[in-house]
């Protein structure tokens, strides 16, 4: 059964995202740090009138930024609280069904605890990720620390 996907980029990768996970889809502007945060929160961010917690969802998959600034983000809410999910670009929405894991496709690291499947675009597989995942405290405990 076919469901809707938002197609992003992190780290210069193509990511898929559950569309029931996202609340929208925003620029982001100043992000006031938090002392003393994890590693992938990246901060605070205003947005409507409400104040999100911003995720730096490269460091959070356990990677380097390589001067990379994102200014797009993925909105999702968990447990109550808003989230900022950093990401490189925004491509589209579409309808895709989706797959188990192939065989002899290896995630490691924070991919491997945020991965959920695959969808194919035009005979190419894109990994669908769980935003949850990559929220500190959710699932795993500081993912861009799993081995």
């Amino acid at each position: 059964m076919e469901q809707l996907f938002l197609i992003a980029h992190v780290a210069g990768r193509t990511v898929a995202i559950e569309a029931e996970q996202v609340e929208s889809v925003v620029d982001i502007g100043t992000i006031i740090e938090v002392p003393r945060a994890t590693g992938h929160i990246r901060g605070l961010a205003a947005l409507r009138s409400r104040v999100v917690t911003v995720i730096d969802t490269i460091a959070a998959l356990g990677m380097d930024r390589n001067g990379r600034e994102p200014g797009r983000a993925v909105i999702t809410r968990v447990d109550g609280h808003h989230y900022a999910l950093l990401v490189d670009t925004l491509d589209d929405v579409a309808p895709f069904e989706l797959q188990p894991m192939a065989q002899g496709i290896a995630l490691t690291g924070a991919w491997r605890a945020a991965g959920r499947g695959l969808v194919q675009r035009d005979g190419e597989p894109i990994l669908v990720i769980d935003l949850t995942a990559l929220v500190p405290g959710q699932n795993s405990a500081n993912l861009a620390h799993v081995a």
